[in-house]
Parts: C-alpha cells; sequence; structure tokens
C-alpha cells in the first residue's frame, strides 16, 4: 500500500446491545479479501466485547490488530488514546486495509468525526463511513424514536419538561451522523416493526439514509465497506444536539461492575437480572460468570429484560472471576442494591 493512500475507517455506532459486536464478528469473518484491524470502545473496566471479538481473530483480522479502549468514551480521550493507537496500528509492518471502530453505545459519533482532522493522523486515514445500528424491534416500539405529540401532550403537563431525554439524544445524534442504518433483529420486529422502525428513523434523519434489516449481524460487506463517505468532511451534513457545546459530558450515564461467586445454576441469574432490568431501569448487563462444575465461561449479555447467555470458551489458566458490568442512567444507579438483587441468582 503506498504511503500516500488513506486507510479507510468505518466507525459502526449504535446504542446499547443493538448488535454492533455480531456485525463486526461478521465482517471480521467475510472481509472481502481485506486485512482488518478493530477498536473496541468499552464503557466501562471490563472488555466483554473485545474478548469475544477476540476468539474470531484469524489472518484476515490477528489478534494484535484488535485493540481496547476502555479509559473512557473514546470521543473523549482522542488525544491520551485514540490518536496514539491510531499511529501504532500505521508503524506496524503490516498495516491493515481497513479498520474498523467499535464506539460504546453512550458515545456521539460527531466528536469522533473531528479526531480524524488530528495533523498527526489526517493524512493517513479516512473516516469510510459511518454505520448505525438500530434494534428494530425496540425502534418500532418507539423506546428511542420518541412521538412528538407525546412530548408536546408531556410539555403542557408539566412545565419543567423541555427537552428530550438523554438517551433519546444519543440515538438521534448517532442516526444524524450515519451514513447507512442497520436494523438488527429484524426476526423479532417482523415486516410490520420493521415497517414502523424505517417510518421512525426516517422521520428523525436529517437527509435520506439507506435503511436495512439485519439478522444475527449477516450483511453483505460490499454494502457496510467501501462507501468512500469521507465522512470528516462532511460534518456540516451531520447535525448533532450538542453542536453549539464545546464538550459533551456522560453524567447521565453510570457504570458499575458487579464481582460475583461461582453460580449454581445460570437459570436464577437470568431471573435476576429480568428483575434488575424491570425494578431498577437498567440498561445493559455483560460479563462472564463461573458456574459451579463447569469448566467454560458463561457469556451474559443483557438488554433491558432480553437476557442472553452461552457458554463461550475454556477459563484455561485465568482465575474464575464473575464480573457483570452494569449499565444505567445516573439516577436508577444503586450499586448495593444491584448487588443484592444479583446475589439472589447466585444462592437460588
Amino acid at each position: 500500500m503506498s504511503d500516500l493512500t488513506k486507510i479507510p475507517v468505518t466507525v459502526i455506532t449504535g446504542f446499547l446491545g443493538a448488535g454492533k459486536t455480531t456485525l463486526i464478528r461478521h465482517l471480521m469473518a467475510n472481509p472481502g479479501g481485506r486485512t482488518l484491524a478493530v477498536l473496541v470502545n468499552e464503557f466501562g473496566t471490563v472488555g466483554v466485547d473485545g474478548e469475544i471479538l477476540r476468539q474470531c481473530a484469524d489472518e484476515n483480522c490477528p489478534d494484535e490488530n484488535i485493540v481496547e479502549l476502555a479509559n473512557g468514551c473514546i470521543c473523549c480521550t482522542v488525544a491520551d488514546e485514540f490518536i496514539p493507537t491510531i499511529e501504532a496500528l500505521m508503524a506496524r509492518p503490516n498495516r491493515p486495509d481497513h479498520i474498523l471502530i467499535e464506539t460504546s453505545g453512550l458515545a456521539l459519533p460527531k466528536p469522533l468525526l473531528k479526531a480524524f482532522d488530528w495533523p498527526a493522523i489526517r493524512s493517513k486515514i479516512t473516516v469510510d463511513g459511518v454505520i448505525a445500528v438500530a434494534d428494530a424491534e425496540a425502534v418500532a416500539a418507539g423506546r428511542f424514536a420518541p412521538d412528538e405529540a407525546a412530548v408536546d401532550a408531556q410539555r403542557q403537563a408539566d412545565d419543567s419538561i423541555d427537552h428530550e431525554t438523554p438517551l433519546s439524544e444519543v440515538f438521534e445524534d448517532q442516526i444524524a451522523c450515519a451514513d447507512l442504518v442497520l436494523l438488527s433483529k429484524a426476526d423479532l420486529a417482523g415486516e410490520a416493526g420493521l415497517a414502523a422502525a424505517r417510518a421512525a428513523i426516517e422521520a428523525e434523519a436529517p437527509r435520506k439514509l439507506p435503511i436495512l434489516p439485519m439478522v444475527e449481524g449477516v450483511i453483505d460487506p460490499l454494502v457496510v465497506l467501501g462507501i468512500n463517505a469521507a465522512a470528516e468532511d462532511d460534518l456540516a451534513a451531520r447535525p448533532s444536539h450538542h453542536d453549539d457545546h464545546g464538550e459533551h459530558e456522560h453524567d447521565d450515564f453510570d457504570t458499575v461492575v458487579i464481582d460475583l461467586p461461582e453460580i449454581a445454576d445460570p437459570a436464577a441469574l437470568v431471573a435476576a437480572i429480568e428483575r434488575l432490568a424491570r425494578e431498577h431501569n437498567i440498561l445493559r448487563v455483560k460479563g462472564h460468570v463461573a458456574v459451579a462444575g463447569k469448566p467454560m465461561r458463561l457469556l451474559v449479555q443483557a438488554v433491558g429484560e432480553r437476557v442472553r447467555h452461552q457458554y463461550d470458551q475454556p477459563w484455561g489458566e485465568r482465575p474464575r472471576r464473575s464480573a457483570l458490568v452494569v449499565i444505567a442512567e445516573h439516577d436508577d444507579v444503586n450499586e448495593d442494591a444491584i448487588r443484592a438483587l444479583l446475589m439472589t441468582g447466585v444462592a437460588a
């Protein structure tokens, strides 16, 4: 590759649990002749998504090309972490042909795009495209696409309501910055749900966007990679709620890591996580758990009350540590109450 050729970067954004990691696993398995590198921005200190992707490492995306940025939101740690990571990738003897960036579900994409104008990297990489992954079933239910009439009714009833919720703003900013929207879990949404989700996104999008259904992260890489959007040069067409602010904050969200002992019954832990979502408005739970008598780690991923779990790999020489990352809006985080409820799934 010529030193004058910019390496394309695809930014994959989307709300918590929308299916970003599943999409990246599919792209890693089907790179279309490219050598990939993946940057994963976790929200919290336990790198679950990075470990999941490392299991898929191969000659197209070797283990050393999978990098976790776990020291905060990627758009808030540009100088300290993002730029040095990109420079290190560029300095390798075998540079990647394409870089995928999985942002935190809480990250705003536009500040990240602005980072590509930094002198240290602007001549070396370009944003090939921004992909927003949205949970079709959730969007169809209106959880992340507010009804303007309902909001207006609330405003009339309560003078204190004068803006959208933080979750809505994050979702809207991700859609506004996207070149392509992928509706994940299309099979769960059904045709009516897909139509409703598509309509909701079209109502939020500042311009006409391609919106495509997707199941289990499967989409033709030719559609996702090679968009050639040069998004860093097109910021004016990607409006944000935070355009008038120099910085953005994530004080609306908190994350806690709950360490647990070995569990006896995964079903009991699932029930506890479901209760956690109902009773404490928890957005996301993810991590690895040790199950008594089982040599394999139990990977747990939950979005609201939807909990998925599977044994992913042996513990091997690693300590059998059970740790779950729990993410919620700031006012809903009570660490003691969260730990107590999760412990009911251990004692069962």
